[in-house]
């Protein structure tokens, strides 16, 4: 099998910079107001959008402002809350065991260490990162379909990449304070200028010149 090749760290940036200059003030769309409700809002946020994470984040917020009130919440309670979101279940049962571990071994306090984020119900890397770039402002990469998709459209990274590999591969290419920005640019660039759907299979198509 004809290994693929690659374009090279030189045009990698190229790309990765005209990314950035569609969206130069990228940020998560998810909303949020305390580092608690935020990892809620990114454990909730995988397999469906952001747009319906939204929508239901603002009652459960409401009646749950902190994860002592959420762990002692009753699982239907917080299963009606989120129901119309994909894996509402299990999403569910992750959050009230989140919100006890935080309760009980942080004092409420969310971690501003990734593997110790990562030990958390329903934590894995991405949210993890999202939860370290968008909290705490400390320099993470979160490798979601979009970012995982558009490395590979443009041959940044193997097409068998794992997103571990993509996050390495971007953070080799960019320098730490562009890291939250570009993976931003990335997301929104994926969702509204190069959609999965996209007809014109020449990613450099949607590229400014």
């Amino acid at each position: 099998m004809v290994k693929e090749e690659l374009i090279s760290d030189e045009q990698a940036r190229t790309v990765l910079r005209k990314i950035l200059s569609l969206y130069p003030n990228a940020r998560g769309e998810l909303n949020w107001d305390t580092k608690f409700h935020l990892l809620c809002a990114v454990l909730m946020s995988a397999q469906t959008t952001d747009k319906m994470v939204n929508s239901v984040t603002p009652k459960l917020f409401s009646d749950y402002p902190d994860s002592f009130s959420l762990s002692r919440a009753e699982i239907g309670d917080i299963e009606d809350h989120i129901k119309t979101i994909g894996l509402f279940r299990s999403k569910a049962k992750h959050l009230k065991e989140t919100a006890t571990i935080i309760s009980e071994k942080y004092n409420g306090k969310i971690p501003a260490d990734k593997k110790l984020l990562m030990q958390l119900p329903g934590v894995g890397e991405k949210t993890a990162n999202v939860v370290l770039a968008e909290g705490f402002n400390i320099p993470a990469i979160a490798v979601d379909t979009h970012v995982s998709r558009i490395s590979k459209a443009f041959k940044i990274v193997d097409q068998k990449a794992k997103p571990h590999d993509v996050e390495l591969r971007l953070e080799q290419l960019l320098p730490k304070d562009q890291w939250i920005k570009t993976h931003h640019a990335m997301i929104l660039f994926g969702r509204y200028t190069m959609p999965a759907r996209s007809k014109d299979k020449n990613p450099y198509h949607y590229l400014p010149d």
